[in-house]
C-alpha cells in the first residue's frame, strides 16, 4: 500500500494486487477499500487491481473545509494512476463509485479502457429514486440501529447473518462530516447528458432486487450509453458483488477479457 498527494495536498491511499491489465476500483459512498475484500482477490487473478480510498475515508486524508465533488474524486483517482505508473486502466465503480466512474469517462477518456458500472444510477431528474425508508436507513447507517437496516438493503437476511464481517465492511467509514460530504457529492451528480458520449465499452451490473439503488436505473444506464451491455442478477440486492460471489465477478472478468487494453 502507498499514498499519493493530490494537487491540494490531500494524501490519497491506494494499494495494488496482481498482474495484467490494470483495473481501478471505486468504492461506494463513505466506504473504504475493505468493501472489496474477497472480490479484489478474484479480480486480481486476471488483473493488476488498484484499490483507493476517496478522500474522507479509510487511509486517505479527510479535509473538511470545502465541499467534495465527483470531479474532485476523479482528480484524486488520476493522481493514484500517475503514482502507480499506470497510463490507462479499466474502471469498476460501485454505487457512488459508479457515478465517479461516469465522470472519469467524461473527464479522462484517454486514460480509460473498459468501464463497469455496478449498482449505480444516472443521477439528476432521471434517476429512479429509492424509497423513503431506504433513504432513512442510509442516513442512519452509522448508528447501531442502522446496521441491520443497511444489511437488509445489501443482502438477503440469511446471507447477512452468515457473513457478519462482510456486513461490517459495508458500513460507513470516516468522520461524520466527511460522510455528509460524500452524500452531498453523490446527490449532486447528474450524468444524463454525458452518458451518450461515453465511448468506452461498458458493462452495467445490478442486483434485480436492489432497493437502495432500484434496478430500473441499470436499464436507464444501459439504454443511454451506446453499446452498453446489461447484466441483471436475479434475487440479489445492492451487495450483489458479495452475495453473488463468483457468478457476479465472473461476469465482470468475462467482459473485461473481451476488451483488453
Amino acid at each position: 500500500m502507498s499514498h499519493v498527494t493530490a494537487a491540494d495536498g490531500t494524501r490519497i491511499w491506494y494499494d495494488v494486487l496482481g498482474e495484467g491489465d490494470p483495473l481501478l476500483l471505486f468504492n461506494g459512498q463513505s466506504l473504504d477499500h475493505e468493501m472489496w475484500d474477497g472480490v479484489r482477490e478474484a479480480l486480481a487473478e486476471e488483473h493488476r487491481v488498484v484499490r483507493m480510498d476517496f478522500r474522507g475515508t479509510g487511509g486517505s486524508d479527510a479535509p473538511l473545509g470545502k465541499p467534495y465533488s465527483l470531479e474532485l474524486f476523479v482528480d484524486d483517482a488520476l493522481s493514484v494512476l500517475d503514482g502507480a505508473g499506470i497510463g490507462r486502466a479499466h474502471v469498476y465503480g460501485f454505487s457512488m463509485g459508479g457515478k465517479v466512474a461516469q465522470r472519469f469517462a467524461e473527464r479522462a477518456p484517454e486514460r480509460l479502457g473498459a468501464l463497469v458500472l455496478g449498482a449505480t444510477a444516472p443521477g439528476g431528474g432521471h434517476e429512479v429514486e429509492r424509497s423513503r425508508e431506504a433513504t432513512l436507513a442510509l442516513r442512519q447507517a452509522s448508528t447501531p440501529a442502522g446496521r441491520d437496516k443497511i444489511a437488509e438493503l445489501f443482502y438477503s437476511p440469511d446471507w447477512a447473518a452468515a457473513h457478519p464481517d462482510t456486513v461490517t465492511r459495508i458500513l460507513p467509514r470516516g468522520p461524520l462530516r466527511a460522510q455528509r460530504l460524500h452524500y452531498d457529492a453523490s446527490l449532486g451528480h447528474d450524468g444524463w447528458d454525458l452518458l451518450p458520449s461515453i465511448g468506452a465499452p461498458v458493462l452495467v451490473v445490478h442486483g434485480e432486487d436492489d432497493e437502495l439503488t432500484p434496478a430500473r436505473n441499470a436499464e436507464l444506464l444501459a439504454a443511454r450509453i451506446p453499446g452498453a451491455k446489461l447484466l441483471v442478477l436475479p434475487g440479489l440486492r445492492h451487495g450483489y458483488l458479495h452475495e453473488g460471489g463468483a457468478g457476479a465477478t465472473g461476469g465482470v472478468l468475462d467482459f473485461l477479457a473481451a476488451h483488453p487494453l
